[in-house]
């Protein structure tokens, strides 16, 4: 298990500032951890519904992510096919 890097976590999450790296880093999230929480974030978004968030350390993480309004990081900013239509 390997502790998560700030570069990690700003590559992954963004707008976040050091004191939510900080925060996110103390729950002692994997790189795995962190990936599963932002793939939850943005299903969520993109299906513009509320889940019930997963328990222990990627149910934290996506508490905070959701919590400071980052969004995860990656795919186009107009959609799968290139539209901003879903």
């Amino acid at each position: 298990m390997s502790e998560l890097t700030r570069d990690e976590i700003v590559s992954a999450v963004h707008p976040v500032d050091d004191a939510t790296v900080a925060e996110i880093i103390a729950t002692g999230a994997t790189e795995a951890d962190l990936a599963a929480a932002c793939r939850f974030v943005a299903r969520e978004n993109k299906a513009h519904e509320t889940r019930e968030v997963p328990t222990g350390v990627v149910g934290d993480v996506i508490s905070i992510i959701e919590r400071v309004g980052a969004r995860p990081v990656g795919g186009s900013p107009l959609g799968e096919a290139g539209s901003t239509m879903e």
